[in-house]
């Protein structure tokens, strides 16, 4: 993990990694446009955090989200990407240091295009592989809309639990409260699978 900007440290990871179908490798800038395509169409952006609606603006923010944004992509061309993002357990004052980078929360966007065809969950298998393999993470955790059910299906198809059905604690921006699904790996369940 990168100690300035908390971003996971690509750089011991070879790339870009290759899966059955697919390519993964870190987001650059020059794929801002690419994400833009696919993530301002409503059906992928009803359940994303942001709607993006200004091109130029998506551009001028990509730089911040590179740090944890990984491209997908399928023949060379960019389908979706994947989000990575390492951070520090809890822990109590004592042991802190030793809770330091050893958990990530992820997620991923795919475009409309593409889906139905088991790519995402091809993705985020190898985006488990990098964080407990190529990263030695001890903790991936993901979360969602309750609604979003092909999100929440995608993770227990990866072997990941649901931990917490948090109710009416997300505020769409369509101004309605909504329920959340917690769902987590460990890295020993990752290995056991």
């Amino acid at each position: 993990m990168d100690e300035i900007t908390g971003a996971p440290d690509w750089a011991r990871l070879d790339w870009p990694r290759a899966t059955e179908r697919l390519t993964v490798r870190p987001a650059t800038s020059e794929d801002a446009d690419a994400m833009y395509a696919y993530r301002s169409l409503d059906p992928v952006a009803r359940w994303m955090t942001r709607q993006p609606t200004d091109p130029e603006q998506w551009r001028t923010d990509s730089a911040t989200r590179n740090p944890y944004t990984l491209m997908i992509h399928l023949d060379g061309a960019p389908v979706g990407d994947l989000f990575l993002k390492v951070e520090d357990a809890w822990a109590q004052a004592e042991v802190r240091d030793r809770g330091a980078g050893v958990h990530a929360e992820i997620g991923w966007c795919l475009a409309p295009a593409h889906e139905g065809r088991g790519y995402a969950t091809e993705a985020v298998r190898e985006l488990l592989a990098i964080a407990f393999d190529g990263l030695g993470l001890r903790r991936v955790t993901a979360i969602c809309f309750a609604d979003n059910e092909a999100s929440w299906r995608l993770m227990e198809r990866v072997g990941m639990r649901r931990e917490a059905h948090h109710v009416r604690d997300n505020l769409h921006r369509d101004g309605g409260w909504y329920d959340g699904f917690t769902y987590a790996l460990l890295a020993e369940e990752w290995r056991a699978r």
